[in-house]
């Protein structure tokens, strides 16, 4: 949930630092995931207009334009077409500074002086969602009047913080600006100011100009309807825009950027018909017909199943209640008359069908969770409000409001003592009693009894528990003293397969990795993110949302996707890796569990970091699992998910343990990581199974080595793995180690060829060397090369 600052100050006084709210917001138990500010990149960027355009007399394609910035006139060069004389863009002045690290001086142009840069929505890395028209390719045209010379930031209100919150799902009182603003108020010791909703109808009588009818009250227990006339279609103000952007919302009109607002601000999904549309102007909420087809807003035909509960008129569906609406009844440039609807859903009902048609939405997320019965009315009326402060509509005397289900708030009873029990501190119950009434709750003492009265929104509280949790995080978890645990136990320790578990993560640490730990659901999307046809896979019966709808069968999605979050927030240089299950089926439909396999993923990027770096660490990795021999880094090009040159099958004495090698450069843009990405995946399992961490005593050599220089010339297609393998076997007698130190092609060595110099060292146990004992093993070592692998000596 994306909550804009500035909004979030019209419902509270906020008076210390963000950065410290998040930290409180925290400690209370809203955990925020993040804070951004739009627009934080960009310095001199002002309004200008364009005021002449000609043709630069040394190049076909440039445009020298003289521009008023307020105050002075500058002149430009530009390349681009979209431009007209007359026309508001955002200038970057002279010393001004972009997204990217870019920075505009003044220079010449093939020989024409620039004092600056006419910018693109791009180069401002500015969306559609942030102002229309910021996606075309070419400079962004400003449509409203702004003052020349205004800072850019100023006119397109950038610059605001925005705190991304992760909202668990239990809260959906906390799906909405004013439910975070509660949150705040309470955790800083402040009062909640909630908006003034006033509506002020001209006339009309709401009864006369629709009718509602809710056939299934059980999946539907309120709907709520206004009418609005001498609706004006237009867009939104700067400020809603903005707001609706910087909480992930795309504008699109008036009408609907309102429904999107009230939603955001209150929580309260809402939708609105063109009642011209509408035959009979009757809305029925009822279930649909079998098979029959609605076109749903998104212009996708969806077929419908009679356990769907639908918005309909007389002789049709025109809407999936509390999903997404229909086509048939789109608000357009010629609406007129709308119908505003607001209503709990069922949210059971509501995840059903999303999840049969494959269609989430901003609505259904919030159903799904369950809303307050008191809310619709509340939110349609703020809509109403909205709509006549902007001048889109006249609203119509009255709501239909069609209610059946209970409204009041639900008591409960709870023990004091219990609660300070269950959290191990003592707790005053006047103490208690003032925490929940600053959560909206009605508290008070009965003795050792608290007699407490639920708001209708919070629909998680149930017991004791719930209570006591509210206390608790609102006192301070850090608060609640450490105690140590009492009774007898028994003393456990790892077994060796657990214990070799843990050296493969030592090592990695030790070697400069950080340890990542990430769902094992993922989306079916991620499959066409690293260009996999999706495997048979474990689907999740009931899963939060199609994002964590299935059983991962890998750890790459998940591994790039941590290398995404870190690359997008400039962490230059990343070395991470993960030990993970992945989920195997063993048949489908699943009758039996699946099957359970460990895995090593390892994901690197930044300075320094290539295929040969994380070769060495996984030599590394398998050497302290005593795999000292039979390794090989074998080169395939089959995978599309990494690069056809610079990927290699890992393999031991012939049994393979995974893949490892550059990613391709279009899946690691598809994460937007702009650099190279050295990852790789093994089985973790396999490699348990092969390790020998025995360890026996060697006595220090009593006797010295001889060293041999080697230097062949052999095609460039051999593997120096396979150069090392030919000459240890032909060499093991003596030889005691090998190591290349030089690779070499070009010139005075054949095309196609390539040299490779080695020194190899030999050693004896039971007796000083002698040339001739190390010349015949040198010399067989070197007729066994010319034999398997046609090398020459240099």
């Amino acid at each position: 949930m994306l909550i804009p600052v500035s909004w979030l100050r019209e419902y509270v006084d906020i008076d210390i630092s963000i950065e410290e709210l998040c930290d409180r917001m925290i400690m209370t138990g809203s955990n925020v995931e993040g804070i951004e500010i739009k627009g934080d990149k960009i310095e001199g960027v002002v309004v200008g207009k364009i005021l002449t355009i000609k043709p630069h007399e040394d190049a076909d394609r440039l445009l020298v334009c003289k521009v008023d910035i307020g105050g002075r006139i500058i002149q430009v060069v530009t390349g681009a077409s979209n431009i007209s004389e007359g026309d508001l863009v955002p200038v970057a002045v002279d010393d001004a500074r972009l997204p990217g690290g870019i920075k505009i001086r003044r220079g010449k142009l093939r020989g024409e002086l620039s004092e600056g840069m006419l910018c693109s929505g791009e180069e401002l890395e500015l969306t559609d969602e942030d102002y229309e028209g910021a996606d075309i390719d070419g400079i962004l045209i400003l449509t409203e009047d702004y003052e020349l010379g205004m800072d850019i930031k100023k006119a397109l209100l950038l610059g605001d913080e925005v705190i991304e919150f992760e909202i668990t799902p239990n809260r959906s009182d906390c799906l909405s600006v004013i439910g975070i603003a509660r949150e705040v108020a309470t955790t800083i010791g402040t009062t909640l100011k909630l908006p003034n909703i006033e509506v002020k109808p001209t006339g009309g009588d709401v009864c006369e100009k629709v009718e509602v009818v809710v056939e299934d009250t059980d999946l539907c227990p309120r709907y709520c309807a206004r009418v609005v006339e001498d609706v004006v279609i237009e867009k939104s103000p700067m400020w809603m825009r903005r707001r609706l952007a910087d909480a992930g919302i795309r504008p699109i009109n008036n009408i609907v950027d309102i429904t999107n607002y009230v939603m955001l601000e209150m929580g309260q999904p809402m939708h609105a018909f063109d009642l011209d549309k509408v035959e009979d102007r009757t809305i029925i909420v009822d279930r649909a017909i079998d098979g029959e087809m609605l076109t749903t807003l998104d212009d996708v035909d969806r077929i419908l199943t009679p356990d769907m509960l639908t918005i309909r008129d007389t002789k049709r569906a025109i809407a999936l209640a509390g999903v997404m609406g229909g086509l048939n009844t789109e608000i357009d440039d010629k609406t007129s008359t709308i119908v505003l609807e607001s209503a709990k859903f069922d949210g059971a009902s509501v995840r059903s069908t999303s999840r049969k048609l494959g269609l989430r939405s901003e609505a259904s997320s919030r159903f799904e969770k369950g809303l307050d019965i008191n809310l619709p009315v509340l939110a349609i009326d703020r809509a109403v409000q909205l709509i006549q402060d902007l001048g889109a509509g006249r609203a119509i005397c009255g709501v239909l409001d069609v209610l059946n289900a209970d409204t009041t708030r639900r008591h409960i009873e709870v023990n004091w003592k219990d609660i300070n029990r269950l959290l191990g501190v003592e707790i005053a119950p006047e103490k208690m009693i003032d925490i929940l009434i600053s959560l909206d709750f009605e508290a008070d003492r009965d003795k050792d009894k608290l007699n407490i009265v639920i708001p209708t929104y919070r629909q998680d509280i149930e017991g004791m528990e719930d209570i006591a949790e509210e206390v608790a995080r609102i006192y301070g978890y850090d608060r609640i003293p450490k105690t140590l645990t009492s009774g007898s136990g028994t003393r456990g320790k790892k077994s060796p397969r657990q214990k070799l578990f843990d050296l493969g993560k030592e090592t990695l640490v030790g070697m400069g990795l950080y340890e990542i730990v990430t769902y094992s659901f993922i989306s079916p999307k991620d499959y066409n993110k690293i260009d996999k046809d999706m495997p048979k896979v474990v689907t999740i019966s009931n899963p939060l949302g199609e994002d964590q709808s299935i059983m991962r069968t890998t750890l790459i999605p998940s591994m790039l996707d941590v290398l995404s979050r870190n690359s997008r927030r400039r962490v230059e240089l990343c070395k991470l890796f993960e030990i993970g299950k992945i989920f195997l089926p063993k048949s489908l439909p699943l009758e039996e569990l699946p099957i359970e396999n460990h895995m090593l993923s390892m994901g690197l990027y930044g300075d320094g970091m290539d295929f040969f770096y994380l070769k060495g660490i996984i030599e590394t990795l398998f050497h302290e699992f005593g795999i000292k021999d039979g390794l090989e880094f074998v080169p395939m090009s089959e995978d599309s998910t990494f690069h056809p040159g610079r990927t290699a099958n890992l393999k031991v004495k012939g049994i393979s343990l995974g893949i490892m090698g550059e990613i391709h450069p279009k899946i690691a843009g598809g994460y937007g990581i702009d650099m190279p990405v050295i990852l790789a995946e093994l089985s973790y399992d396999k490699l348990l199974d092969l390790a020998d961490v025995k360890k026996s005593y060697m006595h220090l050599p009593r006797y010295p080595a001889v060293d041999r220089d080697l230097s062949i010339v052999v095609k460039e297609d051999v593997l120096a793995g396979h150069v090392e393998a030919v000459i240890k076997a032909y060499g093991k007698e003596l030889l005691e180690s090998i190591e290349l130190f030089d690779v070499y092609s070009g010139g005075q060595i054949p095309t196609g060829y390539k040299s490779m110099a080695y020194s190899l060292s030999y050693r004896a146990s039971d007796r000083t060397l002698k040339d001739e004992d190390v010349g015949k093993i040198h010399d067989k070592v070197i007729k066994g090369l010319e034999k398997d692998i046609d090398a020459r000596l240099r």
